[in-house]
């Protein structure tokens, strides 16, 4: 059904107060590599963060691309191993991984912004030392002898340090940062991190206003498999205690949760599939996915 000029500008009308709410914030956008697979969605996406660029919101991405890093592992005959569900990364895998994320993705989603109307640049955690990571360890219990042991996931690292300078030389000039994360070893090396992880460590340098974390689920969902809108933190701990939050939502979670005690002041965990959720969620009342707050 098609839009009235009318039903537009009442569109437009309601969303000033959102559009003032956000007014010079920085709004950190998670976007995951399941979302990406699909080219319509990518470019709607890349239109929303133009939009909000154009209404004065600092955007910075963070992107994904773990569908599109086992493709090419396939592709170049790499054989994956997980861990802990973790991709163990030795140094072959490492250098698709870098490829893959740096390279390919990055320029894509740049590609759509540009395209879009946005002046994006493509960046990962390795330029200006943005982000120093630290060998990430794990440790998993043997089921059989029940001991603890230590498991090398080889190149794949957790953010330790995170110098926001490039980034505050960016935001503010009408240029969106666009992120791989990939991020630079203490010894000059890289390592790999994870997405999430890397998006709420740069969320919480900036002390964003809005930490947006996409995935393929509409957010955080209760025992009977409805939408929780909101928790605070002690909430939060508390449905991962009891198991409501369990599998890969826990590492989600937890990542917000830390992303609030850095300074970011909300964090929303949402649907990258529904068409514009971004602008859902930071544009109306009804807010598309989980609000997590301190």
């Amino acid at each position: 059904m098609a839009v009235t000029p009318y039903q537009q500008a009442r569109i437009l009308a309601e969303a000033l107060p959102y559009m003032q709410r956000y007014d010079e914030a920085i709004v950190v956008v998670k976007y995951g590599g399941h979302a990406m697979g699909q080219e319509q969605l990518a470019r709607d996406f890349a239109r929303d963060i133009v939009l909000l660029e154009q209404t004065a919101i600092n955007p910075v991405v963070v992107h994904g691309g773990g569908p599109q890093i086992e493709a090419m592992l396939k592709r170049v005959g790499v054989q994956s191993q997980f861990a802990a569900g973790l991709r163990i990364t030795d140094q072959a895998t490492l250098e698709i991984v870098e490829m893959v994320l740096a390279g390919t993705i990055n320029k894509q989603m740049v590609g759509y912004i540009n395209e879009a109307g946005g002046k994006a640049v493509g960046l990962c955690g390795k330029d200006g030392n943005m982000v120093i990571a630290k060998k990430l360890t794990r440790t998993v219990v043997d089921p059989d002898s029940a001991i603890e042991k230590v498991i090398d996931l080889g190149f794949v690292g957790e953010p330790d340090k995170v110098d926001t300078g490039v980034l505050m030389q960016i935001l503010g000039r009408e240029i969106i940062p666009v992120l791989a994360p990939v991020a630079a070893a203490p010894d000059g090396g890289t390592f790999n991190v994870n997405a999430d992880t890397f998006a709420g460590a740069i969320a919480g340098a900036l002390k964003a206003k809005r930490f947006l974390l996409l995935t393929d689920v509409p957010g955080v969902l209760d025992k009977s498999k409805q939408l929780i809108k909101e928790l605070s933190v002690d909430e939060a701990r508390r449905l991962i205690a009891d198991g409501t939050i369990a599998g890969g939502m826990i590492p989600k979670v937890e990542t917000c949760i830390d992303a609030l005690d850095r300074g970011v002041e909300g964090v929303v965990i949402l649907d990258g599939k529904v068409p514009h959720a971004v602008l859902l969620e930071l544009f109306t009342e009804l807010g598309a996915g989980t609000l997590i707050h301190a």
